[in-house]
């Protein structure tokens, strides 16, 4: 009898201790200090969409569980759309909140220079939208990574589309096409800007204007008269919301004309915005940018993705009531999923925690093939001493078109979901 009553005093010893520790376990926190604009002329251009995806991908994470044990714990700053001030929240998050990773961050103004800084600590930074190339390419950097696109993929794909069309769409042979290049003049604007220059020069276009100019430009008109001299069969424009609908305007009052107009990502995914400022004017327009993951086929993806875009999209149109959901939600939440569903649990269960040398190994272990997110991409980095260490070298754009206030695929053929409209069509504002 003693033996019994020993033996239970040792198991519920026992039971009580793996309670304890199991609660302990799951008491565990993990804190990211995520970073956008969610003020300024940014925040409009998609990084709001962005930061309300992040944080929804977030909260279904810790609705789920967490991450082995660890509930996420976000701080939330806002960039105000300025520099100085993503990099003053990020020093802060660092040092006073003490997070144990960065972020988030849509404008590449801010990026570029947070991820040297960020890198040079040795702390932990994940990228979710800036795009320019400038983030990783020639840095070698060891603790910054990135799944989404770069600005030179970008530049590579509205060119490739134009060539693809030349002669069925628009009846002319490449070396024939007149293409203008305009952009802001931040890493953004010139990092893709220089991947149109570098890919329709390759492939025979000429490029009869190429100019970049402040995205705080309150007048463009002078611009907009050297491209009525040079008059051009394509515009390729990058900026942002803003300088959008002023070159738009402007574009407009002073009878400008295209066959086609590309823009690349920003305020050209904002389909909304510009619907509600020029109405039927923007059917038509095209945009590059990473998918938006609702307009793929759940069937092309691993399987219980096509549900969980489904509860993004449910989700994000709860909280903002919008009818349209850019590709800067699909951004900010795939991003984020990929960090939460494969790096985190591995840098756990292999490397022993969730500090940033466990995160850093953990990130090069990622090995996802096509079809493995919810934007059909799959991820692996670059390793260090790559030219691009840190960026995803399986990430790609799509070239899309507004039609009749929807978004539709027009490249590449293999997801297109539509016949492009090309040239714009006879009575549209701004056909040739």
């Amino acid at each position: 009898m003693r033996a019994l009553k020993a033996g239970i005093v040792i198991a519920c010893a026992a039971q009580a201790l793996f309670s304890a520790s199991g609660a302990s376990a799951q008491t565990k926190e993990f804190k990211v200090g995520v970073i956008y604009d969610m003020t300024g002329p940014f925040a409009g251009g998609g990084s709001l969409p962005g930061q309300i995806a992040t944080k929804i991908a977030i909260d279904l994470v810790n609705e789920r569980g967490g991450v082995e044990g660890y509930k996420i714990v976000a701080t939330y700053a806002d960039a105000q759309s300025k520099t100085d001030v993503a990099i003053n929240e990020a020093e802060r998050m660092l040092n006073e909140v003490k997070v144990d990773m960065l972020m988030g961050l849509f404008s590449s103004a801010q990026c570029v220079p947070l991820a040297t800084k960020v890198d040079a600590a040795k702390k932990f930074f994940w990228a979710n939208i800036c795009v320019a190339s400038a983030v990783c390419k020639g840095k070698n950097l060891q603790y910054v990574f990135r799944a989404q696109v770069h600005s030179d993929q970008f530049g590579e794909a509205s060119c490739s589309y134009i060539a693809e069309n030349a002669q069925s769409k628009l009846k002319k042979d490449v070396k024939d096409l007149k293409v203008a290049i305009i952009h802001e003049d931040g890493p953004y604007g010139s990092g893709v800007a220089a991947g149109n220059e570098a890919k329709c020069k390759s492939l025979g276009m000429q490029i009869v204007h190429k100019e970049g100019y402040a995205a705080t430009s309150t007048d463009l008109s002078a611009l907009v008269t050297k491209l009525r001299r040079a008059q051009p069969d394509v515009i390729l424009h990058t900026g942002y919301n803003p300088d959008i609908t002023l070159f738009m305007r402007q574009a407009k009052e002073a009878g400008l004309k295209w066959s086609a107009l590309i823009g690349h990502g920003s305020g050209h995914a904002q389909i909304d915005k510009l619907t509600e400022t020029f109405g039927k004017d923007i059917n038509y327009l095209y945009n590059v940018d990473p998918v938006a993951a609702q307009l793929l086929d759940p069937k092309s993806l691993a399987p219980g993705l096509g549900d969980l875009t489904a509860e993004m999209v449910k989700r994000y149109k709860a909280e903002t009531g919008a009818k349209e959901v850019p590709s800067h939600v699909s951004m900010g939440f795939n991003q984020a999923w990929i960090f939460f569903s494969d790096v985190m649990p591995r840098a756990i269960k292999k490397y022993g925690g969730v500090d940033p040398e466990a995160l850093r190994k953990a990130a090069l272990d990622t090995d996802i093939p096509a079809g493995g997110t919810i934007q059909g991409y799959g991820v692996k980095f670059y390793p260090p001493g790559h030219e691009m260490a840190g960026q995803n070298e399986r990430s790609s754009p799509v070239v899309m078109q507004f039609v009749d206030g929807e978004t539709k695929i027009a490249w590449p053929s293999a997801l297109r979901t539509a016949d492009p409209v090309l040239p714009l069509p006879s009575g549209h504002a701004y056909a040739r």
